[in-house]
């Protein structure tokens, strides 16, 4: 492994670029909790890593572009993964026309129809954690709070922070962005499916209403 610079610190992990066996990669190392009992982070850590690992593997093998997976020390709760080199989505969406924009939020749609139907769930769905690379690629990245979960509400919140994220950086696209990724989204699961997550995000939208409306009555 070539000298690494971090690129990103988190709460959860630090990013770091280097080379390893001649590749361009991101080292993510999921960094240890203060708080926690020593040996209770060490189980935290490595299996949260080896989730997040299988879960990038697993939904390579649905068609979903995420950076590859070239190692993993759980001992040390690292993995290293492919370098995508491009930009987020929420930064292209401003710069692309109306047809580029269709296709992107379509196949996002597609990718996370893909990973629901199978059961898996993103945990931090944004413009901010989708690339388009350099070549023109659509890749998903940062699955540190994905999980295998059959729960509705689980998926619905996957879609509640899409739509959140279209709100307040792409305001003034909002609707038409979510009308493209649903169209994409219903082309893979069944309209019951889509139905029970789409009512469920409209409790989860409601219930938030609730909690700031009282919040600014206090205020």
């Amino acid at each position: 492994m070539d000298e690494l610079e971090l690129i990103a610190s988190g709460a959860e992990a630090n990013l770091y670029r280097g080379r390893f066996l001649g590749y361009d990669v991101v080292v993510k190392y999921r960094v240890s909790k203060p708080y926690r009992d020593v040996k209770l982070d060490l189980v935290v850590r490595r299996d949260r890593t080896l989730t997040e690992a299988k879960i990038m593997l697993l939904a390579m093998s649905l068609g979903v572009r995420v950076p590859t997976v070239l190692y993993v020390d759980l001992e040390n709760s690292v993995i290293v993964m492919e370098y995508v080199e491009g930009m987020l989505l929420r930064d292209y969406i401003g710069l692309a026309d109306e047809g580029v924009r269709r296709a992107y939020l379509e196949l996002l749609g597609v990718y996370v129809g893909k990973l629901h139907k199978n059961d898996i769930t993103h945990g931090d769905l944004t413009t901010s954690n989708v690339i388009v690379s350099s070549n023109g690629s659509l890749y998903m990245i940062d699955f540190g709070l994905a999980k295998i979960s059959n729960d509705v509400e689980d998926k619905a919140v996957d879609i509640h922070l899409l739509m959140r994220s279209f709100e307040s950086i792409h305001y003034s696209m909002s609707k038409e962005l979510m009308t493209y990724f649903l169209r994409g989204y219903r082309s893979v699961l069944s309209p019951n499916e889509v139905n029970d997550i789409l009512n469920t995000v409209k409790e989860i939208r409601l219930r938030g209403r609730y909690v700031e409306e009282r919040r600014v009555r206090r205020v």
